[in-house]
């Protein structure tokens, strides 16, 4: 995104609309956006009522096209149609059976508005989960940029482009979820930016969640905003007994 200087009136309006703090104003009194911080999604053309319609949407090609296929939720991801950061969000499980008994869905959340990321810190986590052979979920929009799947190595010229988020995405038997968070929790440390952790498996006929012992052997805590979904949609996709 950039604002027309010739333009800008200097309101300011615009300033609080953005998710990454990428807009200030000048000592002349115009709106300005730093062009290597934007993240290009689009918030304050969208939504800050701009007076003049100083705020212009600038050409993004490759590598910079990322940024919007991964910040703009109205991008779709020419990869695999979907709009957004990762896959269908893992509550439609009771509907596609993507989870089967016995493993766990997971996903790392990288970056927040506020803060976002850069690439090559998402690429820590690609590679800490390669060296324990884990392969990402195909239709994710991230899995499209690894180059070197045994490495979990990302195209060297999207490294440094910076997004709102990414999602690295995979699912990997019920028992490993605790050398995967172990794996997290020491690349952590050298995050510039930060990520959240997402776990989904399905429950056990008596009730149980059968993620949660690992996740409280680590002394992890459990955020109170975990959902369960009932299953009431119509089944695509049927276990083999």
């Amino acid at each position: 995104m950039i604002i027309n200087q010739d333009t800008c009136i200097g309101c300011g309006q615009c300033v609080q609309y953005c998710p990454v703090r990428a807009i200030t104003m000048t000592d002349q009194s115009f709106a300005l956006i730093a062009f290597d911080d934007c993240v290009e999604c689009g918030v304050c053309l969208r939504n800050s009522d701009c007076p003049t319609d100083s705020i212009e949407q600038n050409d993004c090609p490759w590598p910079r096209s990322i940024r919007v296929n991964f910040s703009n939720p109205l991008a779709e991801h020419k990869e695999t149609r979907i709009p957004g950061r990762g896959t269908e969000e893992m509550k439609t499980n009771d509907v596609t059976g993507r989870f089967k008994n016995g493993e766990v869905g997971i996903a790392f959340e990288v970056g927040r508005p506020g803060i976002g990321a850069r690439l090559f810190e998402v690429e820590k986590l690609t590679v800490a989960m390669a060296r324990l052979g884990i392969r990402l979920e195909p239709n994710n929009p991230l899995t499209h940029l690894i180059v070197d799947e045994d490495k979990g190595l990302l195209n060297p010229e999207v490294l440094n482009e910076k997004v709102l988020s990414a999602i690295v995405e995979f699912t990997v038997p019920i028992n490993r979820t605790e050398e995967v968070l172990i794996s997290a929790k020491e690349i952590a440390s050298t995050m510039g930016t930060v990520f959240s952790v997402d776990l989904i498996c399905k429950v056990e006929p008596d009730g149980s969640v059968p993620v949660v012992p690992f996740i409280n052997n680590m002394g992890i805590p459990l955020s109170e905003n975990g959902k369960n979904n009932l299953g009431l949609g119509k089944p695509l996709f049927m276990e083999e007994v």
